[in-house]
């Protein structure tokens, strides 16, 4: 099996280096050789002019450019130029182990992947690996496991693998796997997720093929776009359960009464927002607990911006749509 490595970027050159020297350094494993693609998604940060002029050491490198228009749009950019039977989608924030392609390939081939789809015997699985955050920029692969790294979403781009030929089967457009209609913040691969669950797909999960998500430190600063974030998954959301209207959907995009009541009783209905805790989240960041303040923030306010976004995005599609398939 050759692999491909899609990797969208956006303004992130500092992490995308540490990114692409840590694939230039993978182990050899069972599968015939790798190629790393780089999607620039518009980036302003002198991304495209550092690969074109230092390229690190990779066995295949190719750059791919395009206007600013999303990671769904990207993905399936080099989805398209990738030349691997198999599809590895990670991110440019994420730092992987040495033996990363390795542990994929060795999970994928344990559980009768080859991805070759003429074969008879070629088994549905996808492996998704582990992915830990950290905000240590000089050694990200430090950072230990933690019960706040748990994922339990099905198809995430953050760390995951899979037969190229899967992918094909579920395509929509001639674009690629991904609806590039998913431009704005969140769900575009949990919506392939549920077309790929859809074919009879089965994860299996691969903790060897360790990724470090580097993030910042939570600052103060961050929180007009953390809330804009939000809004947008919430937008995003409606798209994905116009696709899937499900319980299941309606529960991931947080479209039920259960959350309304849950982040509202937390937030006080509102009150209790950003500049309320304001105070509190300084203090903690000066006391050195910045992951904490974020999680204050999710707790309290960024989840109640998200499902007033979710039930505004809703109550808008049905004005416009009346008498169609959204309940």
């Amino acid at each position: 099996m050759y692999i491909s490595v899609i990797i969208p970027t956006y303004n992130r050159l500092p992490i995308l280096q540490q990114c692409l020297r840590a694939l230039a350094q993978q182990q050899p494993g069972p599968y015939d050789g790798y190629e790393v693609v780089v999607v620039d998604d518009g980036s302003t940060d002198g991304t495209v002019e550092w690969l074109q002029s230092q390229p690190p050491a990779l066995p295949s490198l190719k750059l791919l450019c395009q206007e600013h228009r999303g990671p769904a749009a990207a993905r399936n950019l080099g989805f398209r130029h990738a030349q691997g039977s198999i599809v590895v989608f990670i991110d440019s924030d994420l730092v992987v182990v040495e033996h990363f392609l390795a542990a994929h390939a060795q999970m994928l081939r344990r559980h009768g992947v080859t991805g070759n789809p003429n074969s008879p015997h070629e088994a549905k699985v996808f492996t998704y690996g582990r992915v830990i955050n950290t905000c240590n920029f000089q050694d990200p692969r430090s950072e230990p496991f933690k019960l706040t790294d748990f994922s339990a979403a099905f198809f995430a781009t953050g760390n995951v693998a899979i037969a190229r030929h899967w992918l094909e089967q579920v395509c929509e457009t001639p674009a690629g796997p991904f609806d590039e209609r998913f431009h704005l913040y969140g769900w575009e691969d949990l919506e392939l997720g549920v077309r790929l669950k859809r074919l009879g797909l089965r994860l299996v999960k691969c903790p060897q093929a360790t990724g470090y998500h580097w993030h910042p430190p939570f600052e103060l600063q961050q929180l007009p776009e953390l809330i804009e974030r939000e809004r947008q998954r919430g937008r995003m959301g409606i798209l994905f359960y116009q696709k899937h209207p499900t319980w299941a959907v309606r529960f991931m995009i947080q479209l039920t009464p259960l959350h309304q009541i849950l982040w509202g009783l937390l937030s006080l209905g509102g009150w209790l927002n950003e500049k309320r805790l304001e105070p509190l989240l300084r203090w903690l960041i000066q006391k050195g607990q910045s992951q904490l303040a974020l999680e204050l923030c999710r707790i309290f306010f960024l989840n109640w911006y998200n499902v007033q976004a979710v039930y505004a995005a809703y109550r808008e599609i049905k004005a416009r749509n009346s008498g169609t398939h959204l309940a």
